[in-house]
């Protein structure tokens, strides 16, 4: 099998580009970087430019299937450009994918697209499932509704669509944890707001495996990226903490503080969503980090 990655060099991507490469799955991505092409049997790079319509149509020789993880950063400060950028990232780039598939022959019978549990409204009591038709109106929520459509485009070519929605992804090296980590292990961390906003968090190699198993088993549908066991705030302060054998003597951080600070980005950390995994693991996925406990006891 072959495939295409949008976002191959990114955290997610580099994950699921080894987990590919394990199973023998050669691998297509595309970068906005020519530095960062390579050629190798299994593993070969193809410039775009999504911004100004560009792509290197050759990327789709061969391919079966597209794994779209393309997206600018949510933890930069959130200026208009930011916004814009946010949005246009994950956007613009399904659109240059489905015009592109759409004016060449391809064999191509399956698109994979990264989405967020942003879509679903901040609640401390709700639990979503992907049956939940709610939808936030935050920033995020608009952006990840927008997201959705333009990977649906890729049905109306009689391709299999997929949608990830992925909670905090836990990394050793990038992503949210480090971030979390770093004021509790120089004694100075704390709760966020009330500490009660539920955090919907993965593994990085599970996440990387979702898309594998969703790509191996030709799902279709909307899957939430997120392990069986989510935490509070709190509960995730305190387990770090106590891993790290740091102490916790900071009162929580108020919320006004956290939107002093950070303006409208705070809803990243103030906004909960308690989001439920039973879909993918009904459909047989089997984690490997079930509780945050047994991830943090990896990744730390």
């Amino acid at each position: 099998m072959k495939i295409l990655i949008a976002g191959a060099t990114g955290l997610i991507g580099k994950e699921l580009v080894r987990q590919c490469h394990e199973v023998n799955i050669a691998v297509h991505y595309l970068t906005t970087s020519k530095e960062k092409i390579q050629q190798e049997p299994n593993y070969q790079g193809f410039y775009w430019n999504p911004s100004a319509g560009e792509i290197d149509k050759d990327a789709f020789e061969g391919v079966s299937a597209i794994i779209n993880l393309a997206g600018a950063s949510v933890s930069e400060r959130w200026t208009d450009a930011q916004k814009t950028r946010i949005l246009e990232s994950r956007v613009m780039t399904a659109a240059l994918l489905f015009n592109s598939v759409k004016s060449i022959k391809h064999n191509i019978v399956q698109y994979i697209s990264s989405s967020g549990i942003s879509i679903y409204p901040s609640s401390k009591h709700k639990h979503y499932t992907e049956e939940s038709t709610a939808r936030s109106d935050a920033f995020l929520g608009r952006v990840t509704i927008e997201w959705e459509a333009a990977a649906d485009q890729f049905s109306e070519l009689g391709i299999d669509v997929a949608k990830v929605r992925t909670g905090i992804v836990l990394a050793k090296n990038g992503g949210a944890l480090a971030k979390i980590v770093k004021p509790i292990s120089i004694g100075v961390g704390s709760a966020l707001g009330d500490g009660q906003q539920w955090q919907s968090w993965i593994h990085l190699e599970d996440i990387a495996g979702i898309f594998l198993f969703i790509l191996n088993n030709k799902l279709s549908g909307v899957y939430n990226g997120v392990a069986p066991s989510p935490v509070t705030n709190e509960k995730m302060t305190k387990a770090i903490a106590a891993h790290l054998n740091k102490p916790l003597w900071m009162p929580k951080v108020p919320a006004f503080a956290l939107k002093l600070l950070l303006g409208e980005m705070g809803s990243i950390v103030l906004e909960s969503q308690l989001v439920g995994a039973q879909k993918i693991e009904a459909a047989g996925y089997l984690f490997h980090y079930v509780n945050f406990e047994q991830a943090i006891e990896d990744l730390l």
